[in-house]
């Protein structure tokens, strides 16, 4: 019972002084979806080092089942930016993202952020070759709302990785 007073009284103190309130969860969704979109974007369609900077924070971390702790802000952007220096070849390997339908969910951390799972696959092209199903993972991470009023990419976890081909029968979303 004091646990729980305790925990009540610092909640509220953080919410009177932590992060604008958070939207309505219809809202909410749409504002991570569109972060989802935009980080994505710009990791798979565009080479912008500066633009995925400012998509996650400074304390960015981001862990990996198969390498542990794969980077902080610092690294995640510099290697990014390396991986886009060696796709500019004809023949560089060409990656995309999908979203799979009906598997993202999205939940509040009031006086933080909201947290997204979901699972998405991942295809693979060489130069201009033909594009194919290469795998498919699970995925949690938690987007806060800043002071500044962005919403950033603060910790994010890629799980349940699982290579695939082509004829692999569409998962159930769960």
């Amino acid at each position: 019972m004091l646990l729980t007073s305790a925990l009540a009284v610092l909640t509220l103190g953080q919410s009177a002084t932590g992060p604008a309130a958070l939207p309505d969860p219809a809202e909410l969704t749409t504002i991570v979806t569109a972060r989802d979109t935009d980080l994505f974007a710009v990791m798979f369609d565009r080479c912008d080092p500066q633009a995925l900077s400012d998509l996650v924070a400074e304390d960015l971390e981001f862990y990996h089942d198969r390498g542990g702790l794969m980077a902080t802000r610092t690294a995640f952007v510099q290697d990014y930016r390396q991986a886009c220096e060696a796709a500019t070849g004809p023949q560089a390997y060409h990656s995309r993202r999908e979203l799979v339908p009906g598997t993202m969910r999205v939940y509040a951390i009031p006086g933080v952020g909201a947290v997204e799972e979901g699972r998405h696959r991942f295809y693979e092209r060489q130069g201009d070759g033909p594009e194919r199903l290469v795998g498919q993972a699970r995925f949690s991470v938690l987007w806060r709302l800043e002071g500044d009023g962005r919403w950033r990419l603060a910790r994010a976890f890629s799980i349940d990785h699982e290579a695939l081909s082509p004829q692999v029968a569409e998962p159930e979303a769960n």
